[in-house]
Parts: C-alpha cells; structure tokens; sequence
C-alpha cells in the first residue's frame, strides 16, 4: 500500500527525468503499482483513512513521483454531483498522451498543489482548458478522451510528471498572480 513515505519531493532528480514508455500490454508488476496509485487516490480522498494513514489528499499520482520512471498515471477526480457518477475520472493511465488542445486556457483559482511539494506556491498554472489525449489500459487497448477544464488540467499535472515538468514552472515568476485577458478560472 503507497503513503506519503513512498512519494519522493522536489529536488529528487526522477521528478525532472522523462520517464520511459512502457512496452505494451502492461506488465503484472505495472498492473499492479496502476491499482495502488489508485486506491492511494481513493484512500487519501476518505476522510478517516486518509487521518489514520496520514495522507494528503490528491487526485492525480504520476509513477515519477514514487521514483519509477515509467509513463503511468492515476487519477480520480469524484463526481461534485453524486447522484452522476458519469462526470468521475478514475483511471490508469499508460504512456498517455496529448494529441490537441483547445485555444482557450484555464487555471484553478486557489492554484495547483503537489503531492511531492511540501510547501504552498502561490500563483496561477495556465493550462490549456481541453485536452484531447490517448492511453493505454491495464489490457493495452487504446482509448482516446476529450477532457475539460478541472478533468483537463489534472491529466496536464500529471503527464507534466512524466516530462520532468513541475507545475510551478508554469506560474509567471515575475507576477504569480498576473493573468490574461480570457482565461477560465475554475473555482
């Protein structure tokens, strides 16, 4: 089971590697680590098991960030309406990538936190505001999505962690809390 201990923090040199792509179908052990990255998710979600264990909440966890550097991501981003369960993301993603995105950019209005940051970093993460991607599952079918705005920048955050990206290289060093004319800001 993955805690906060397995999760590496910024200054390790895996976080700023590109991870390698997985040969494909996944192999048992990447099925596996893909199930524990999730239920990490769901676990740091749950109010009681997240204080028993000790966890901060997260949505997305890229393999990067447990110091594997393989193209593996997990997210899970709740419905915010329970009687639709249509609008949850939980997924595991392999060597997952952007194919387009949309012109129209977007930021969440608190800014972006990290599970392998420790501290807060005040400022705006602009990101494109849909995403069109493709991924591998745990059986090496294919898929390809269109996400938007909040679903859409969690994926960014995390394959960003598989190109050794961090999200607050994003932010205007300059001005943090400067933004362009015709950016959504999701609240």
């Amino acid at each position: 089971m993955i805690t906060m201990d397995d999760i590496i923090r910024e200054g390790h040199p895996t976080l700023r590697a590109v991870a390698k792509e997985i040969p494909l179908p996944p192999s048992e052990e990447e099925i596996k680590l893909g199930a524990e990255m999730i239920q990490f998710l769901k676990n740091s979600q749950d109010p009681e098991k997240s204080k028993e264990m000790h966890l901060r909440g997260g949505v997305g966890l890229a393999a990067p960030q447990l110091d594997i550097s393989k193209r593996i991501i997990a997210v899970h981003v709740p419905s915010i309406d329970p009687e639709k369960s249509e609008d949850e993301l939980s997924v595991v993603m392999y060597n997952p990538k952007i194919l387009s995105h949309s012109v129209q950019e977007a930021a969440l209005g608190e800014g972006e936190g990290c599970l392998s940051v420790d501290r807060e970093v005040p400022g705006y993460v602009v990101r494109p505001a849909r995403i069109t991607l493709t991924y591998f599952d745990e059986q090496g079918e294919k898929h390809k999505i269109r996400l938007k705005n909040y679903q859409a920048i969690v994926v960014q955050h995390e394959i960003d962690h598989l190109n050794g990206v961090m999200f607050y290289d994003h932010i205007n060093e300059k001005n943090p809390l400067s933004i362009k004319d015709g950016v959504l800001i999701i609240e």
